[in-house]
């Protein structure tokens, strides 16, 4: 057997979910045959990048038909294959998956017209809205491409580089995926920013190092005392992803300073039950004190909006060094760590009693409020016949960093960085946003093109008899909802 072959056979392996491995199988000898012949640029058999692409998908605990389709991704593209092939020898759902990857290859930021960029932005953005498992296929694909970079033209390293920092690894964060997005980062970081990536390398080489010696006693110092009461208790060690330093050291609280960054080495905590996280903070705060100025983000009943959860503290850690700790169950660890494609692991599934034939459907187990911005990207295509404009909604409303902002009564609202009040009162009610006169954030008064950040609390004073906005909102009004309100009251 192709030793190829073998070890994708062997991922199989890890997956808790049922998975036809003769159809893999039948898959990988067809890709083989569609590619014969043909060479990667580092000079290695073509096959080998397609089997790499169903692995990371194995991995990611994906169902057969799209472990399937990431064999099959290239083989109508770049391969012998026609899509009538596909169709008769795997089915109308692989070769729709390996339609859409194939579609969405298109995407090119340099050397299109923003016209056609944004054209293949609004096909992704509909192939997403149908089967989310095509961008999973892709970013799979973007994966494995980056870590073969080298091969390519120096223009073309720095192409698709800069094309993963803008759309995949924003794209990868939007569907919860932490950990794929923090590879694609720091795969693309030293090609997009040579010089800063050297730069920061030398810079954190040796805090690393210490760092992590640093966090292993720390991490004995916590197990025995989690050993009493929370026996099952796990604690996992990180260093922060390169390109995430890199931004943060770019807010200009930090600015530059990694003494003023906190999570360069952390420590995870990772138990049984929602009980446990709690007790578990309790006690940390008990031996090791809580640092006053940096309190704690309760992420477990305030979700993020791609649906990340977990308890975040810093402490004065042995030594007197301020520590991050998070703490979290195995389920959000899960959610954390692979974010959309999680919600197909099939042990979870299966203890809902849903049966085998509909455990391979996977996608109907990805929860509809998480893919609500896809869908909404995807019903503005038909509005937005601005280009402009769909690129503007896209920017704002799908690829930027999000924040959680409340209502006086606890609710909570996904706006994106740089949301104001405004936004938020339309992203509330599109009545109420006209009468708004006033706002008050966190029981202050401020102005209307005042930023909102993560946790703010909004109270908006509201006019009742006031019927039309002001023209003025239109200079600070980000999220696509609000800009499109505006202008459509202040036209009729």
């Amino acid at each position: 057997m192709n030793p190829l072959l073998t070890d994708l056979l062997d991922s199989l392996s890890l997956t808790p979910r049922p998975i036809d491995r003769d159809l893999i199988v039948r898959a990988w000898e067809f890709a083989d045959l569609a590619h014969h012949g043909q060479k990667r640029l580092s000079g290695q058999s073509y096959i080998l990048h397609p089997t790499q692409v169903a692995i990371t998908l194995a991995l990611w605990n994906l169902d057969t038909q799209t472990i399937v389709a990431g064999l099959l991704h290239d083989t109508v593209e770049d391969g012998g294959a026609a899509k009538e092939d596909l169709l008769t020898q795997f089915g109308p759902t692989v070769t729709r998956i390996v339609d859409g990857v194939t579609k969405i290859t298109d995407i090119r930021l340099t050397g299109s017209t923003e016209k056609e960029f944004v054209e293949n932005l609004r096909k992704m953005l509909l192939v997403m809205a149908r089967d989310l498992r095509v961008i999973l296929v892709k970013l799979a694909d973007r994966l494995h491409n980056l870590q073969t970079l080298q091969f390519l033209p120096a223009e073309k390293q720095v192409e698709n580089a800069r094309e993963t920092l803008e759309i995949y690894a924003p794209l990868a964060e939007r569907l919860g995926m932490g950990e794929v997005k923090g590879q694609l980062e720091d795969l693309a970081f030293p090609y997009v920013y040579p010089q800063k990536y050297q730069d920061l390398l030398a810079q954190t080489k040796e805090l690393f190092a210490q760092g992590e010696k640093y966090i292993a006693k720390f991490k004995r110092e916590l197990l025995a005392l989690f050993k009493p009461q929370i026996p099952s208790a796990v604690v996992n060690t990180r260093h922060k992803h390169l390109y995430s330093l890199f931004t943060k050291l770019k807010r200009p609280e930090n600015a530059g300073d990694l003494a003023k960054v906190y999570d360069l080495i952390a420590a995870r905590v990772i138990v049984d039950m929602v009980e446990e996280c709690y007790a578990a903070l309790g006690l940390i705060h008990g031996k090791y004190h809580p640092v006053p100025y940096l309190g704690v983000s309760d992420f477990i009943a305030n979700p993020k909006p791609n649906g990340y959860q977990s308890l975040h503290t810093k402490v004065f850690g042995p030594e007197g060094r301020i520590v991050e700790l998070q703490i979290r169950t195995r389920a959000m660890h899960r959610q954390a760590e692979m974010g959309i494609a999680a919600h197909w692991q099939y042990s979870e599934v299966k203890a809902q009693g849903v049966s085998g034939d509909k455990l391979e459907q996977g996608v109907s187990f990805a929860p509809q409020n998480k893919l609500a911005w896809v869908k909404q990207l995807a019903a503005w295509q038909k509005e937005l016949t601005s280009d402009q404009e769909y690129l503007t909604a896209l920017k704002f409303d799908a690829l930027q960093h999000r924040n959680l902002v409340f209502s006086p009564k606890g609710d909570v609202y996904d706006l994106p960085k740089g949301a104001t009040p405004i936004d938020y009162a339309y992203a509330v009610h599109t009545d109420l946003g006209p009468q708004v006169t006033g706002a008050k954030v966190n029981g202050k008064l401020v102005s209307l093109d005042y930023q909102l950040k993560n946790g703010d609390v909004v109270d908006l004073v509201i006019n009742r008899k006031r019927k039309n906005p002001s023209s003025d909102w239109l200079n600070f009004a980000v999220t696509t909802t609000a800009r499109r309100q505006i202008q459509k009251s202040l036209k009729s």
